[in-house]
């Protein structure tokens, strides 16, 4: 089983991937922080609150 998991990264490349998206997945994570402190300070709920957050991550 150790062989197994020492080889899986090596010939797996994907594995590679998820780094790649590492700087797209932190610009994200930003925009998403940013668009809910901004629903929250519009006190924006539900179905609002789910329309504004859909288009400002769009953008």
């Amino acid at each position: 089983m150790s062989n197994c998991l020492k080889k899986a990264p090596a010939a797996a490349t994907p594995a590679a991937a998820p780094a790649a998206a590492g700087p797209a997945k932190s610009s994200q994570q930003d925009k998403m922080k940013a668009c809910n402190a901004t629903a929250g300070s519009k006190a924006l709920k539900g179905d609002e609150r789910k329309a504004f957050m859909s288009e400002c991550l769009k953008g």
